[in-house]
């Protein structure tokens, strides 16, 4: 049976149906999308909804999902419709005023460039067919001509808008594509009266749509006047989410409607503005009226707006990480109160767009980790580069934790990644091998151990009830006990700070409680062997020497955790705490037993160190050895059993650190300021320069690099200059590229 050639009743219906639903929807999605954008407000006010109320938090509302394009499923089960482009010459039919308007003012696009396809005759449409020349030489544009590539053919941009009932041309109905006949076809077209007629209404109504001088003036000059209220609107809601975002606080409340106890910050924010302000006294009197359909209060928008400022922000800080182009890593795994675990990013680099040269951290993200082999962190670091269009090339340097999946040689992150790129140099964070140091330390003899377990059992004590603690801040009223942390060992320093400074009041406070636990004779037993333990002499040294470790390797912590820290500076600060450690192993102990005799006697404490009893397990062991270890005195005991032990520890692992510090210097070590940049002789800076090169080779060039920092050590100021300083001379002398390039590496 041979198809129809024409449609049926039915069917132009049913087609002239999903037309106008497809225009409807068509026309919500753009009034959406420039609402969301501040741009266009909604014309269809005149329409409360009736289920407004004062309820901020009506899903029907400001949070309603994106509109959809109805499809031929959605109304007779047939094919899919693709969703519509408005500027697709095909779908222009039974436009709405508004779309048209819009079509009009953009006039007719033209894409450059494009290939043409050949059809079966080997012919396709040229370029040239754009234009036509008169008569006298000269080229005219076809201006009204346009191609639509999808469907590979022309049409008249002005009588597809124009077109009348009777005019059955291909040009302003379904497309020409007859490129054998088309020159005569167009010359046909553009002479023809309808054309000219067409051509005519689209420029008058063109500048009419510029002059604001439609039919619709009033209509358009109220949806302008609305428009911008709208807009003033949506700037102070938007500039409350960002003053509460901005000092990390919460938006909402248990409640969500306005006028109402507990309904949260921000809403409590939008009352306060509306008191002073008009334009938000005026929008928060239209909700409460329900005068308006949408009033952009509820959490959906709050979040919207949110995920607006954090793209903003990230899309700056990724801007000034490119600018710079050299960038840093820095990775730390740990899980959330889900126990999910996740890993934050940060990236280091030169901030080059302030008007001071600053090295910066920014913080990009969480990542969500459930593999956390060394793989599967390298793998997730990828992924998260490639979508913040971040080089894994210009990656000069990689800082984890000293996990081994982390920094391992073989499988850790920082060997893959150095696989893919070796000029990432992997520096260990220099705080947590600090921290690493000090439990090593403190596992180190069995009285360190026992120390600490003295410690942290005053601080169950004293926290197990209300009652004990108010006994105890009568008695301490400066200072109170801090519960240990098992991760971060340097803040030990404030548990014993409490202790070593008011121990007489803390063991005077014990008295007191095992007085009054008459009927907790758990307490009571916790109570005196806590008072025996800080009367003793061995407890009262060990708290005077952790003191002095834990205060010297928390101030060096706390530098070293400063975002501006360099590693010329890292490296003076390591090496300074590993020469106070070598002397305090000279001279520590002496005045440590000086200070704790004084605390002794001043706790009517007897300042002797208890002699224990040795028992020597190997039967043929050395007799000299045996007669020296009996006749050691309990002081010289406690300074090779316990003090020796832990500050061994210390100057053991401190040197590891120093020890990988001294790579980094060995190649970057020339740039850490002017000094030591003028003090190279010309052999001594061209073998620093061959070691720079050999690690980034592909960074700069040797011999230009060599020359530009010879000049540089002489025009640099007869003054102190750290890196940073130097590297904003050389940009402002902008003549050192391979100079600039070393410094913004360093």
């Amino acid at each position: 049976m041979l198809p129809k050639k024409h449609l049926s009743g039915s069917e132009k219906r049913k087609r002239r149906k999903l037309v106008e639903e497809l225009n409807k929807s068509q026309q919500g999605a753009i009034d959406k999308f420039l609402i969301r954008n501040v741009d266009v407000v909604h014309e269809n006010l005149d329409h409360p909804n009736e289920n407004l109320g004062d309820d901020i938090d009506d899903s029907n509302l400001d949070d309603q999902s994106e509109p959809t394009i109805p499809t031929n499923n959605d109304i007779d089960g047939e094919e899919t419709i693709p969703s519509i482009d408005i500027y697709d010459p095909i779908n222009w039919t039974n436009l709405s005023n508004k779309i048209r308007d819009s079509i009009i003012k953009k006039g007719p696009i033209r894409e450059l460039n494009l290939d043409y396809p050949c059809d079966d005759n080997n012919r396709h449409f040229k370029y040239a067919y754009f234009s036509r020349k008169l008569n006298n030489g000269e080229i005219s544009d076809r201006k009204w001509l346009i191609y639509y590539k999808h469907a590979d053919k022309v049409f008249c941009f002005y009588c597809k808008l124009f077109k009348s009932i009777n005019n059955k041309s291909l040009l302003p109905n379904d497309g020409l594509s007859d490129w054998k006949h088309i020159i005569d076809r167009l010359k046909h077209h553009e002479n023809s009266n309808e054309h000219m007629n067409n051509m005519s209404t689209w420029n008058e109504t063109r500048i009419r749509l510029d002059n604001n001088e439609t039919i619709d003036k009033n209509l358009l000059e109220a949806i302008m006047k609305e428009k911008d209220r709208w807009r003033q609107v949506l700037v102070r809601i938007f500039s409350a989410v960002k003053c509460l975002a901005t000092h990390n606080l919460a938006l909402r409340g248990s409640h969500e409607k306005l006028y109402q106890d507990s309904n949260g910050n921000f809403l409590g924010l939008i009352e306060m503005i509306a008191e002073f302000d008009v334009i938000m006294q005026d929008h928060v009197k239209r909700i409460q009226n329900r005068d308006i359909h949408h009033h952009y209060l509820g959490h959906r928008i709050q979040n919207e707006l949110i995920s607006l400022l954090a793209n903003n922000v990230k899309c700056s800080i990724i801007k000034i990480i490119k600018d710079a182009k050299y960038f840093s890593i820095i990775l730390d795994c740990t899980p959330d109160i889900a126990h999910q675990e996740q890993m934050t990013l940060v990236v280091r680099c030169v901030n080059m767009s302030a008007k001071k040269l600053q090295i910066e951290e920014y913080f990009l993200e969480f990542l969500e980790v459930n593999d956390t082999s060394g793989l599967g962190l390298f793998n997730v670091l990828q992924n998260v580069l490639k979508c913040l269009d971040l080089n894994v090339h210009d990656i000069r340097g990689q800082g984890y934790e000293n996990g081994s999946n982390m920094k391992g040689k073989h499988q850790g992150v920082q060997k893959r990644l150095l696989e893919v790129n070796p000029s990432a140099l992997y520096m260990p964070c220099a705080c947590h091998s600090l921290n690493l140091a000090l439990s090593d330390m403190a596992h180190s003899c069995i009285r360190a151990t026992s120390f600490f377990g003295i410690v942290q059992h005053l601080y169950t004590l004293f926290s197990s009830s209300t009652k004990r603690w108010k006994i105890l801040l009568a008695n301490v009223p400066e200072l109170t006990l801090k519960c240990l942390s098992n991760t971060r060992w340097e803040r030990r320093i404030k548990s014993v700070k409490a202790i070593r400074f008011q121990t007489p009041q803390l063991r005077l406070a014990l008295s007191i409680l095992y007085d009054s636990c008459v009927n907790d004779a758990k307490s009571k037993s916790e109570a005196e062997s806590l008072y025996n333990a800080l009367g003793s002499f061995e407890f009262l040294l060990g708290i005077v020497i952790w003191y002095d470790i834990l205060f010297v390797i928390n101030m060096v912590s706390k530098k070293l955790q400063s975002k501006s820290m360099c590693i010329d500076i890292t490296i003076e600060q390591v090496q300074g705490i590993l020469s106070y450690f070598e002397k305090f192993r000279d001279e520590g102990f002496t005045s440590s037993m000086n200070i704790a005799k004084s605390i002794a006697l001043k706790m009517d404490v007897e300042p002797t160190l208890p002699t224990k009893r040795r028992v020597i397990r190997k039967r043929h062991f050395d007799e000299t050895n045996q007669d020296d270890e009996q006749n050691k005195s309990p002081e010289e005991l406690f300074k090779h059993e316990y003090f020796f032990v832990v500050v061994d520890m210390a100057i053991t692992s401190l040197k590891t650190i120093f020890e990988q510090l001294k790579t980094f210097e060995s190649i970057l070590g020339f740039l850490f300021d002017s000094n030591k940049l003028k003090s190279l002789d010309e052999n001594e800076l061209r073998g620093r320069c061959v070691t720079f090169h050999s690690t980034y080779t592909s960074d700069v060039d040797l011999n230009d690099l060599y020359s530009e920092l010879k000049v540089i050590q002489s025009t640099l100021p007869n003054k102190l200059m750290s890196a940073t300083e130097i590297l904003e001379f050389v940009i402002s002398a902008d003549c050192y590229p391979n100079a600039s390039i070393a410094y913004r590496i360093f």
